[in-house]
């Protein structure tokens, strides 16, 4: 039995739910982006975890105005306000919670020829 493994960004035990150090580190170190490339990758990275940052768009909302067709690229105070702050959000809470145990489960399935899937919700 795997005693310990990485879900999503966390390493999941018998502790409980920690955040993986490596993945931490990399998203801390990282320098404000320096063009549209840049703003585009961060944010395809950063929007994986949306559906569990608050108000994820409206935080993005001066970076994703970056990427608007014909937009002089400016990354001023607004962008970096917003790019730290997703950062922190990134980095701070936990992304994901252990379930309440008490409260009742739908086990949702489904099934191929190739392959079996379930979800918990």
């Amino acid at each position: 039995m795997v005693q310990e493994g990485i879900v999503l960004g966390h390493k999941i035990s018998a502790r409980g739910i920690e955040v993986d150090r490596a993945k931490i580190d990399v998203i801390e170190k990282l320098p404000p982006p320096l063009n549209v490339k840049g703003v585009r990758s961060f944010l395809g990275h950063a929007g994986f975890y949306k559906r569990f940052i608050k108000d994820f768009s409206k935080i993005a909302r001066p970076l994703s105005n970056l990427l608007n067709k014909d937009m002089v690229f400016k990354f001023d105070e607004e962008c970096s306000t917003a790019f730290q702050s997703l950062k922190n959000k990134l980095t701070t809470a936990p992304v994901m919670i252990a379930p309440d145990w008490n409260k009742d489960f739908e086990l949702m399935c489904d099934a191929n020829d190739y392959a079996v899937g379930a979800v918990l919700g």
